[in-house]
């Protein structure tokens, strides 16, 4: 991982500002990270309020929009990106060649993470978070820079027809074909086969980031890199604005009808959860690009650019901090000894009813790390991979 000293967009400002950089992206990005840094965080997961929860299994809350949408900026972020290098001259080889090594970083700092603090090498969890981001990060970059506008949106459906094929028809052992349930699915199954061992501990026998569902994952990366072909157009930036919101509302749309034939649910992916999570991205983002960067409303949005532009850094620490407080010894309210999670979680409810302590718990952790955040910002330090 490096660390680059850069000067972040400035967003001091409030009312209408010329500007070159996309600053609606690091808004966006900011106000997602921030929000996984808060879902991820509860004090207590049994009493925390359902949105900050992800939905049991089929379905979606507030929290399963998260994920889905770091995915899409992804894609928006590397079309934009790798266009500028690619009308500067920059071979095609060479950028991959720098998408594949930005990957391989991502996807180790993901297994450091999941190894932390224990480094039991011997059970560690193969996928993740930020190894999903990478996995899908370098497809989609491969895909958007060997292929055109039309070859993307084969792709994109080629993924997704692939992945149903594989749920809804491939006899899965003891199951048969097409059953979505927790105990018996194809994803489920071929999780076993290649990750046993080494899948997330709370699930042990699937993963959330297993090996099938990361098919339709990427594609909803594509469906970022698609939003950013129409941030490219040499139009006003309303019109842009307009055409990211109609087309995630199709999208929204599209999700909705097939979650008749195959739900909506985030632990494995589905079409529609893809579908609908990327419309929900789009039309999110269409708003605040339109306020941000075609009307110039700067006013408010410097606390989000801060977490956007070291979005990387903000989920490392708060990953790190949270095994941390899961293993650090402090006292209880009570005077036994326990976890300085448990400590300070139950020290909040003390003062508030449980819900409420639970979510104050998650605040601190997003506090933690909006400062560490703005201290970097302040030393104009922004860390890339």
């Amino acid at each position: 991982m490096l660390c680059a000293m850069a000067t972040p967009a400035t967003a001091s400002e409030c009312g209408p500002q010329p500007q070159s950089r996309l600053l609606s992206l690091d808004v966006f990005r900011g106000w997602t990270i921030a929000a996984m840094v808060l879902v991820n965080n509860p004090g207590s997961a049994s009493v925390t309020f359902a949105p900050l929860l992800h939905a049991p299994w089929h379905g979606w809350t507030f929290t399963d929009l998260i994920f889905p949408s770091f995915l899409w900026i992804a894609g928006v972020a590397l079309t934009l990106s790798l266009e500028r290098r690619k009308r500067s001259g920059a071979d095609r080889r060479i950028l991959f060649l720098h998408a594949l090594r930005r990957s391989a970083i991502i996807f180790g700092i993901g297994l450091f993470l999941n190894a932390f603090p224990d480094f039991d090498l011997s059970s560690v969890r193969i996928p993740g978070v930020l190894q999903r981001i990478a996995v899908c990060y370098l497809c989609a970059a491969a895909i958007y820079l060997f292929s055109n506008v039309r070859g993307q949106m084969l792709w994109l459906t080629g993924l997704l027809g692939a992945y149903w094929v594989l749920m809804m028809y491939m006899p899965t052992p003891g199951c048969g074909a097409g059953r979505l349930e927790p105990e018996c699915n194809f994803a489920r199954f071929v999780d076993g086969l290649l990750l046993k061992g080494r899948m997330w501990s709370v699930t042990k026998d699937w993963d959330p980031e297993g090996v099938v569902s990361t098919l339709p994952a990427i594609g909803t990366t594509l469906l970022g890199v698609l939003a950013g072909h129409i941030l490219r157009l040499g139009r006003a930036a309303a019109e842009r604005a307009v055409w990211l919101f109609l087309t995630g509302n199709g999208l929204i749309f599209a999700g909705l009808v097939l979650n008749t034939w195959m739900p909506i649910n985030k632990p494995i992916w589905t079409v529609s959860y893809a579908l609908f999570t990327a419309g929900i991205a789009s039309v999110l983002f269409a708003t605040i690009y339109w306020l941000v960067d075609g009307v110039g409303l700067r006013c408010g949005t410097r606390p989000l650019v801060i977490l956007g532009v070291n979005a990387l850094a903000v989920y490392i620490a708060s990953s790190m901090i949270a095994d941390l407080m899961g293993v650090i010894p402090l006292p209880s309210p009570s005077g036994a000894m326990t976890s300085a999670h448990r400590a300070i979680y139950e020290l909040l409810a003390l003062i508030f009813p449980p819900a409420l302590a639970s979510l104050g718990y998650a605040l601190l952790n997003v506090a933690i790390c909006w400062l560490m955040a703005y201290w970097f910002w302040r030393r104009k330090w922004i860390f890339k991979v």
